[in-house]
């Protein structure tokens, strides 16, 4: 069958960095289901994506320095779940992955900005610096205006463009798309192995490209701004895989109780939300 990003081009592709993909397999597969994952299930999962179970082990092992996973020794076995502190990141980039908010529209403006910005803030000239005006701009200093652009949409364009490079991001949209822009993936002749295999890259690079987008309002984007088409053809192939692939985590993915539930409320709800912008979305590719 044709389809977006075949199993072997996964294998024989750019391989992921293992405690980035880690923690994207968390995110998509475990952390709705209750958190935890017995370290051999982490082990074959990744194996699909060309991961050693020497990398994986090592990786698990700087995750769990750096504060972002925790285990438990059960016998001989050893099981990890999300930190509390990578449980809040992890719940930040689950909204913008599978629930967005709309385009922000209008600007926040701070008129004594501090030296040190936040990231979604950029400097314009001496201490005044705009972010878009989205309720999850980290706050900063000082009094704080909103405000709506109201030149024209290349002169908008052309203020962004001397705060902030937009280039690499629009690539990573870009490369999204011309990996996974094939025929739709049919849950009725994919096994589940390669359905999660195909879901969990298929995450991990719109979450590259996605996470690194400033989500500016859209008269400050470039006209072939390829965000929408991504975010469409993301939503298409996730929602197409999902069914075998939750099948097959249903199947094989143990925590110290058992296995993991193919469905539980929280995946659900990210399905329901999913088919309903689906629903709505014209169609990518």
């Amino acid at each position: 069958m044709e389809g977006a990003m075949q199993m072997a081009e996964i294998r024989e592709g750019t391989t992921p960095r293992a405690a980035a993909f880690i923690v994207t397999l968390y995110g998509d597969a475990v952390e709705p289901r209750g958190g935890q994952l017995w370290m051999g299930t982490l082990v074959e999962s990744c194996a699909t994506q060309g991961l050693s179970e020497s990398l994986v082990r090592t990786a698990v092992s700087r995750l769990t320095q750096a504060g972002q996973l925790e285990g438990d020794r059960i016998g001989r076995r050893s099981y990890y779940r999300l930190t509390g502190r990578a449980q809040a990141e992890f719940h930040r980039a689950a909204r913008v992955i599978y629930a967005p908010p709309p385009p922000p529209q209008g600007w926040l403006v701070a008129l004594e900005a501090p030296a040190a910005l936040p990231g979604d803030w950029m400097a314009l000239s001496g201490s005044v610096a705009i972010a878009p005006n989205r309720s999850d701009v980290a706050p900063v200093s000082g009094p704080v205006l909103s405000a709506e652009a109201l030149g024209n949409a290349a002169e908008m364009q052309a203020v962004v463009a001397r705060c902030r490079d937009l280039a690499p991001v629009a690539e990573a949209y870009r490369n999204f798309l011309a990996a996974w822009a094939a025929p739709d993936p049919s849950e009725d002749d994919l096994p589940g192995a390669e359905a999660l295999a195909r879901r969990l890259r298929l995450v991990h690079l719109y979450r590259l490209a996605a996470l690194s987008d400033p989500r500016l309002p859209p008269e400050a984007l470039p006209d072939d701004w390829p965000a929408a088409a991504a975010r469409a053809l993301f939503v298409r192939c996730y929602c197409a895989l999902s069914p075998a692939a939750d099948r097959l985590i249903g199947d094989s993915f143990r925590d110290c109780q058992g296995l993991l539930p193919a469905e539980t409320l929280h995946t659900q709800r990210r399905m329901d939300r999913l088919r309903r912008e689906l629903a709505l979305s014209p169609r990518a590719g």
